[in-house]
Protein backbone atom coordinates (compact mmCIF):
# COMPACT_ATOMS: atom_id res chain seq x y z
CA UNK A 1 0.00 0.00 0.00
CA UNK A 2 1.05 3.64 -0.30
CA UNK A 3 3.57 4.49 2.40
CA UNK A 4 3.50 7.34 4.93
CA UNK A 5 5.83 9.45 2.80
CA UNK A 6 3.38 9.24 -0.08
CA UNK A 7 0.41 10.12 2.08
CA UNK A 8 2.12 13.11 3.69
CA UNK A 9 3.60 14.44 0.48
CA UNK A 10 0.42 14.04 -1.54
CA UNK A 11 -1.65 15.57 1.23
CA UNK A 12 0.46 18.69 1.37
CA UNK A 13 0.47 18.95 -2.41
CA UNK A 14 -3.31 18.69 -2.72
CA UNK A 15 -3.79 21.12 0.15
CA UNK A 16 -1.76 23.67 -1.76
CA UNK A 17 -3.63 22.80 -4.94
CA UNK A 18 -6.97 23.42 -3.24
CA UNK A 19 -5.87 26.82 -2.09
CA UNK A 20 -4.62 27.78 -5.55
CA UNK A 21 -7.77 26.58 -7.29
CA UNK A 22 -9.98 28.31 -4.78
CA UNK A 23 -8.16 31.56 -5.44
CA UNK A 24 -8.66 31.07 -9.15
CA UNK A 25 -12.35 30.43 -8.61
CA UNK A 26 -12.44 27.33 -10.77
CA UNK A 27 -11.12 23.74 -10.69
CA UNK A 28 -8.39 22.50 -12.97
CA UNK A 29 -9.81 20.90 -16.09
CA UNK A 30 -7.39 17.95 -16.00
CA UNK A 31 -5.26 16.04 -13.56
CA UNK A 32 -2.15 17.50 -15.13
CA UNK A 33 -3.40 21.04 -14.63
CA UNK A 34 -4.22 20.29 -11.00
CA UNK A 35 -0.79 18.78 -10.46
CA UNK A 36 1.07 21.66 -12.11
CA UNK A 37 -1.00 24.29 -10.32
CA UNK A 38 0.40 23.36 -6.92
CA UNK A 39 1.57 19.74 -6.57
CA UNK A 40 4.68 20.32 -8.66
CA UNK A 41 5.97 22.78 -6.08
CA UNK A 42 6.59 19.85 -3.72
CA UNK A 43 6.70 16.85 -6.03
CA UNK A 44 8.53 18.47 -8.91
CA UNK A 45 7.25 18.80 -12.43
CA UNK A 46 8.70 15.37 -13.21
CA UNK A 47 7.06 13.70 -10.18
CA UNK A 48 10.36 12.79 -8.52
CA UNK A 49 9.96 15.14 -5.57
CA UNK A 50 11.54 18.52 -4.89
CA UNK A 51 14.61 18.93 -2.71
CA UNK A 52 13.92 19.26 1.01
CA UNK A 53 15.80 22.55 1.06
CA UNK A 54 13.34 23.82 -1.54
CA UNK A 55 10.09 22.68 0.05
CA UNK A 56 11.16 23.69 3.57
CA UNK A 57 10.15 20.53 5.49
CA UNK A 58 11.80 17.23 6.40
CA UNK A 59 9.03 14.86 5.25
CA UNK A 60 10.47 12.53 2.57
CA UNK A 61 8.67 12.84 -0.74
CA UNK A 62 7.86 9.83 -2.93
CA UNK A 63 9.19 9.26 -6.41
CA UNK A 64 6.14 8.73 -8.59
CA UNK A 65 8.38 7.59 -11.45
CA UNK A 66 9.46 4.54 -9.41
CA UNK A 67 7.31 1.86 -11.02
CA UNK A 68 7.92 -0.58 -8.19
CA UNK A 69 6.09 1.90 -5.94
CA UNK A 70 3.68 3.36 -8.46
CA UNK A 71 2.24 0.22 -10.05
CA UNK A 72 1.48 -2.07 -7.11
CA UNK A 73 -1.84 -0.89 -5.75
CA UNK A 74 -5.31 -0.26 -7.14
CA UNK A 75 -6.39 3.16 -8.29
CA UNK A 76 -9.23 3.00 -5.73
CA UNK A 77 -6.66 2.65 -2.93
CA UNK A 78 -4.91 5.85 -3.99
CA UNK A 79 -8.28 7.58 -4.32
CA UNK A 80 -9.45 6.38 -0.90
CA UNK A 81 -6.49 8.07 0.81
CA UNK A 82 -7.00 11.31 -1.09
CA UNK A 83 -10.72 11.23 -0.39
CA UNK A 84 -10.68 10.16 3.26
CA UNK A 85 -7.21 11.10 4.47
CA UNK A 86 -4.33 9.02 5.75
CA UNK A 87 -6.10 7.50 8.80
CA UNK A 88 -8.68 5.82 6.54
CA UNK A 89 -6.00 3.30 5.54
CA UNK A 90 -3.81 3.48 8.63
CA UNK A 91 -1.44 6.20 7.46
CA UNK A 92 -0.39 9.48 9.05
CA UNK A 93 -2.93 12.13 10.04
CA UNK A 94 -0.75 14.63 8.17
CA UNK A 95 -2.58 13.42 5.08
CA UNK A 96 -5.96 15.25 5.31
CA UNK A 97 -9.27 14.26 3.76
CA UNK A 98 -10.33 16.00 0.54
CA UNK A 99 -13.79 14.58 0.06
CA UNK A 100 -15.26 18.02 0.82
CA UNK A 101 -12.65 20.04 -1.06
CA UNK A 102 -12.38 18.10 -4.31
CA UNK A 103 -15.04 16.51 -6.44
CA UNK A 104 -14.86 12.80 -7.23
CA UNK A 105 -13.90 13.57 -10.83
CA UNK A 106 -11.03 15.78 -9.68
CA UNK A 107 -9.66 13.12 -7.34
CA UNK A 108 -9.85 10.53 -10.09
CA UNK A 109 -8.11 12.90 -12.52
CA UNK A 110 -5.16 13.72 -10.28
CA UNK A 111 -4.70 10.06 -9.27
CA UNK A 112 -4.74 9.00 -12.92
CA UNK A 113 -2.11 11.62 -13.71
CA UNK A 114 0.11 10.50 -10.83
CA UNK A 115 -0.14 6.85 -11.91
CA UNK A 116 0.98 7.94 -15.36
CA UNK A 117 4.42 8.89 -14.04
CA UNK A 118 5.47 5.23 -14.23
CA UNK A 119 7.12 5.15 -17.67
CA UNK A 120 7.60 1.37 -17.97
CA UNK A 121 4.63 -0.68 -19.24
CA UNK A 122 6.36 -3.91 -18.20
CA UNK A 123 5.06 -3.49 -14.64
CA UNK A 124 1.60 -5.08 -14.16
CA UNK A 125 -0.89 -2.71 -12.56
CA UNK A 126 -2.30 -3.37 -9.13
CA UNK A 127 -5.79 -3.95 -10.53
CA UNK A 128 -4.49 -7.33 -11.75
CA UNK A 129 -3.38 -8.33 -8.25
CA UNK A 130 -6.43 -10.47 -7.52
CA UNK A 131 -7.25 -11.96 -4.09
CA UNK A 132 -5.24 -15.06 -3.19
CA UNK A 133 -7.29 -18.28 -2.87
CA UNK A 134 -6.49 -20.96 -0.30
CA UNK A 135 -4.90 -23.41 -2.75
CA UNK A 136 -4.44 -21.78 -6.17
CA UNK A 137 -1.41 -19.53 -6.68
CA UNK A 138 -1.75 -15.97 -7.98
CA UNK A 139 -0.50 -14.84 -11.38
CA UNK A 140 0.67 -11.48 -10.00
CA UNK A 141 4.24 -11.29 -8.59
CA UNK A 142 4.26 -10.22 -4.93
CA UNK A 143 6.20 -9.68 -1.70
CA UNK A 144 3.99 -11.73 0.60
CA UNK A 145 4.36 -14.11 3.51
CA UNK A 146 1.47 -16.56 3.90
CA UNK A 147 0.82 -19.11 6.65
CA UNK A 148 -1.80 -21.67 5.58
CA UNK A 149 -3.21 -24.39 7.87
CA UNK A 150 -5.49 -27.35 7.11
CA UNK A 151 -7.16 -29.37 9.89
CA UNK A 152 -8.85 -32.73 9.37
CA UNK A 153 -12.50 -32.42 10.31
CA UNK A 154 -12.98 -36.17 10.66
CA UNK A 155 -10.97 -39.36 10.74
CA UNK A 156 -7.43 -39.53 12.15
CA UNK A 157 -6.48 -36.11 13.58
CA UNK A 158 -3.93 -34.21 11.51
CA UNK A 159 -2.83 -30.62 11.12
CA UNK A 160 -0.84 -29.53 8.07
CA UNK A 161 0.63 -26.04 7.80
CA UNK A 162 2.80 -24.31 5.24
CA UNK A 163 4.61 -21.00 5.36
CA UNK A 164 5.34 -19.40 1.98
CA UNK A 165 7.81 -16.56 1.53
CA UNK A 166 7.52 -14.70 -1.79
CA UNK A 167 9.95 -12.06 -3.02
CA UNK A 168 9.46 -9.96 -6.12
CA UNK A 169 12.66 -9.44 -8.11
CA UNK A 170 11.51 -7.20 -10.95
CA UNK A 171 8.47 -6.13 -12.93
CA UNK A 172 7.69 -9.71 -13.97
CA UNK A 173 9.77 -12.04 -11.79
CA UNK A 174 9.26 -13.59 -8.35
CA UNK A 175 10.97 -16.30 -6.29
CA UNK A 176 9.47 -18.18 -3.36
CA UNK A 177 10.24 -20.71 -0.67
CA UNK A 178 7.54 -22.92 0.86
CA UNK A 179 8.15 -24.86 4.06
CA UNK A 180 5.39 -27.34 5.10
CA UNK A 181 5.12 -29.01 8.48
CA UNK A 182 2.65 -31.60 9.69
CA UNK A 183 1.34 -32.98 12.96
CA UNK A 184 -0.68 -36.20 12.97
CA UNK A 185 -2.10 -38.68 15.46
CA UNK A 186 -2.85 -42.03 13.81
CA UNK A 187 -5.41 -44.16 15.58
CA UNK A 188 -2.70 -46.53 16.77
CA UNK A 189 -0.15 -43.99 18.02
CA UNK A 190 0.63 -40.62 19.56
CA UNK A 191 0.99 -37.18 18.01
CA UNK A 192 4.03 -36.85 15.78
CA UNK A 193 5.29 -33.89 13.81
CA UNK A 194 7.90 -32.96 11.25
CA UNK A 195 8.92 -30.91 8.24
CA UNK A 196 7.50 -31.82 4.84
CA UNK A 197 9.03 -31.43 1.38
CA UNK A 198 10.44 -27.91 1.02
CA UNK A 199 9.63 -26.21 -2.31
CA UNK A 200 11.70 -23.65 -4.21
CA UNK A 201 9.80 -21.75 -6.89
CA UNK A 202 10.15 -19.14 -9.63
CA UNK A 203 7.39 -17.17 -11.36
CA UNK A 204 7.50 -15.12 -14.56
CA UNK A 205 4.67 -12.95 -15.91
CA UNK A 206 4.28 -13.63 -19.63
CA UNK A 207 1.41 -11.25 -20.44
CA UNK A 208 -0.66 -8.62 -18.72
CA UNK A 209 -3.21 -6.04 -19.81
CA UNK A 210 -5.08 -3.70 -17.52
CA UNK A 211 -7.38 -2.72 -20.38
CA UNK A 212 -8.40 -6.34 -20.94
CA UNK A 213 -8.24 -7.18 -17.24
CA UNK A 214 -6.04 -10.23 -17.76
CA UNK A 215 -2.66 -11.57 -16.64
CA UNK A 216 -0.80 -14.81 -17.44
CA UNK A 217 2.26 -16.22 -15.67
CA UNK A 218 4.40 -19.35 -15.86
CA UNK A 219 5.88 -20.96 -12.73
CA UNK A 220 8.27 -23.75 -11.89
CA UNK A 221 8.90 -25.43 -8.54
CA UNK A 222 11.26 -28.05 -7.18
CA UNK A 223 9.96 -30.04 -4.19
CA UNK A 224 12.94 -31.40 -2.29
CA UNK A 225 12.64 -34.71 -0.40
CA UNK A 226 13.13 -33.18 3.05
CA UNK A 227 10.09 -34.85 4.61
CA UNK A 228 9.90 -38.32 6.17
CA UNK A 229 7.97 -40.44 3.66
CA UNK A 230 7.50 -43.29 6.16
CA UNK A 231 5.48 -41.00 8.42
CA UNK A 232 3.53 -39.44 5.55
CA UNK A 233 5.42 -36.13 5.66
CA UNK A 234 6.87 -36.27 2.15
CA UNK A 235 7.09 -38.14 -1.15
CA UNK A 236 10.65 -39.37 -0.71
CA UNK A 237 11.78 -38.08 -4.10
CA UNK A 238 12.45 -34.75 -5.79
CA UNK A 239 9.38 -33.57 -7.70
CA UNK A 240 9.46 -30.90 -10.40
CA UNK A 241 6.29 -28.90 -10.95
CA UNK A 242 5.50 -26.58 -13.81
CA UNK A 243 2.23 -24.70 -14.19
CA UNK A 244 0.59 -21.71 -15.83
CA UNK A 245 -1.75 -19.32 -14.02
CA UNK A 246 -4.27 -17.07 -15.74
CA UNK A 247 -6.53 -14.45 -14.17
CA UNK A 248 -9.37 -12.46 -15.71
CA UNK A 249 -11.42 -9.58 -14.30
CA UNK A 250 -15.08 -9.19 -15.30
CA UNK A 251 -16.68 -5.85 -14.66
CA UNK A 252 -15.53 -4.09 -11.51
CA UNK A 253 -15.39 -6.82 -8.88
CA UNK A 254 -15.92 -10.25 -10.48
CA UNK A 255 -12.93 -12.40 -11.34
CA UNK A 256 -11.87 -15.80 -12.62
CA UNK A 257 -8.58 -17.61 -12.09
CA UNK A 258 -7.26 -20.80 -13.66
CA UNK A 259 -4.14 -22.83 -13.01
CA UNK A 260 -2.94 -25.96 -14.72
CA UNK A 261 0.27 -27.95 -14.61
CA UNK A 262 2.18 -31.16 -14.05
CA UNK A 263 4.01 -32.96 -11.24
CA UNK A 264 7.09 -34.77 -12.58
CA UNK A 265 9.09 -36.83 -10.05
CA UNK A 266 12.72 -37.57 -10.85
CA UNK A 267 12.12 -41.26 -10.03
CA UNK A 268 8.73 -42.59 -11.01
CA UNK A 269 9.24 -45.75 -8.96
CA UNK A 270 8.80 -43.67 -5.80
CA UNK A 271 6.04 -41.28 -6.95
CA UNK A 272 3.81 -41.10 -9.99
CA UNK A 273 3.51 -38.31 -12.52
CA UNK A 274 0.34 -36.29 -12.25
CA UNK A 275 -1.56 -33.41 -13.79
CA UNK A 276 -3.61 -30.84 -11.91
CA UNK A 277 -5.91 -27.97 -12.76
CA UNK A 278 -7.68 -25.47 -10.54
CA UNK A 279 -10.47 -22.99 -11.20
CA UNK A 280 -11.48 -20.06 -9.00
CA UNK A 281 -14.43 -17.68 -9.23
CA UNK A 282 -15.05 -14.83 -6.81
CA UNK A 283 -16.26 -11.32 -6.21
CA UNK A 284 -14.96 -8.49 -4.06
CA UNK A 285 -17.11 -6.22 -1.91
CA UNK A 286 -16.25 -2.73 -0.68
CA UNK A 287 -13.10 -2.46 -2.78
CA UNK A 288 -13.18 1.33 -2.80
CA UNK A 289 -14.71 1.84 0.62
CA UNK A 290 -13.18 2.66 3.95
CA UNK A 291 -14.05 -0.53 5.84
CA UNK A 292 -13.11 -4.16 5.42
CA UNK A 293 -12.76 -5.77 2.02
CA UNK A 294 -14.68 -9.07 1.71
CA UNK A 295 -14.04 -11.62 -1.04
CA UNK A 296 -16.17 -14.79 -1.24
CA UNK A 297 -14.57 -17.36 -3.56
CA UNK A 298 -15.05 -20.94 -4.67
CA UNK A 299 -12.18 -23.15 -5.85
CA UNK A 300 -12.70 -26.33 -7.87
CA UNK A 301 -9.59 -28.52 -7.66
CA UNK A 302 -8.73 -31.50 -9.85
CA UNK A 303 -5.80 -33.95 -9.81
CA UNK A 304 -5.13 -37.00 -11.96
CA UNK A 305 -2.23 -39.42 -11.97
CA UNK A 306 -0.80 -39.91 -15.45
CA UNK A 307 -1.33 -43.64 -15.67
CA UNK A 308 -3.85 -45.76 -17.47
CA UNK A 309 -7.20 -46.05 -15.73
CA UNK A 310 -6.51 -43.36 -13.12
CA UNK A 311 -9.51 -41.33 -12.00
CA UNK A 312 -9.73 -37.57 -11.71
CA UNK A 313 -9.94 -36.55 -8.05
CA UNK A 314 -12.16 -33.52 -7.44
CA UNK A 315 -12.40 -31.15 -4.45
CA UNK A 316 -14.46 -28.01 -3.92
CA UNK A 317 -13.33 -25.23 -1.55
CA UNK A 318 -15.84 -22.50 -0.64
CA UNK A 319 -14.06 -19.72 1.24
CA UNK A 320 -14.10 -16.10 2.40
CA UNK A 321 -11.11 -13.77 2.36
CA UNK A 322 -11.27 -10.54 4.38
CA UNK A 323 -8.93 -7.76 5.42
CA UNK A 324 -7.80 -7.39 9.01
CA UNK A 325 -5.79 -4.15 8.96
CA UNK A 326 -7.07 -0.80 7.74
CA UNK A 327 -4.16 -0.73 5.31
CA UNK A 328 -5.48 -4.04 3.91
CA UNK A 329 -2.01 -5.57 3.89
CA UNK A 330 -2.91 -8.14 6.56
CA UNK A 331 -5.64 -10.51 5.40
CA UNK A 332 -7.22 -13.78 6.42
CA UNK A 333 -9.06 -16.50 4.52
CA UNK A 334 -11.31 -19.22 5.93
CA UNK A 335 -12.78 -22.13 4.00
CA UNK A 336 -13.56 -25.84 3.84
CA UNK A 337 -11.99 -28.33 1.41
CA UNK A 338 -14.63 -30.93 0.56
CA UNK A 339 -13.91 -34.08 -1.49
CA UNK A 340 -16.38 -34.44 -4.34
CA UNK A 341 -15.39 -38.04 -5.19
CA UNK A 342 -12.95 -40.70 -3.98
CA UNK A 343 -13.79 -39.53 -0.46
CA UNK A 344 -13.25 -42.77 1.48
CA UNK A 345 -9.65 -41.90 2.38
CA UNK A 346 -9.75 -38.13 1.88
CA UNK A 347 -11.23 -36.26 4.83
CA UNK A 348 -12.96 -32.91 4.85
CA UNK A 349 -10.47 -30.20 5.86
CA UNK A 350 -11.02 -26.86 7.53
CA UNK A 351 -8.53 -24.43 5.99
CA UNK A 352 -7.42 -20.91 6.80
CA UNK A 353 -4.50 -18.59 6.19
CA UNK A 354 -2.97 -15.35 7.39
CA UNK A 355 -1.40 -13.20 4.67
CA UNK A 356 1.08 -10.34 5.12
CA UNK A 357 1.93 -8.09 2.17
CA UNK A 358 5.37 -6.94 3.32
CA UNK A 359 5.74 -4.16 0.75
CA UNK A 360 2.72 -2.38 2.23
CA UNK A 361 4.14 -2.14 5.73
CA UNK A 362 5.16 -4.03 8.85
CA UNK A 363 2.98 -6.39 10.84
CA UNK A 364 2.18 -3.65 13.36
CA UNK A 365 1.56 -0.89 10.80
CA UNK A 366 -1.75 0.29 9.47
CA UNK A 367 -4.15 -0.90 12.17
Amino acid sequence: MLDDEFGRGLGLALLMAGAVLASQGQPAATGEQLFRAACAACHGADGRGAERSTVGFEIPLPDFTDCNFNSRELVVDWGAIVRGGGPVRGFSQIMPAFDQALRREEIEAVVAYLRGFCPDPAWPRGELNLPRPLVTSKAFPEDETVLTTAIHAKGSPAITSEIVYERRLSAADQVEVAVPFRFSNPAWGNWAGGIGDIALGYKRVLFHSRRRGSILSLSGEALLPTGDKARGFGKGVTVLETFATYAQIFGLENFFQFQGGFELPTHTDDAGRAAFWRTVVGRGFNAGGDGRYWVPMVELLADRELESGAAVVWDVVPQMQFTLSRRRHIRANLGVRIPVNESAHRPVQVMFYLLWDRFDGGLTDGW
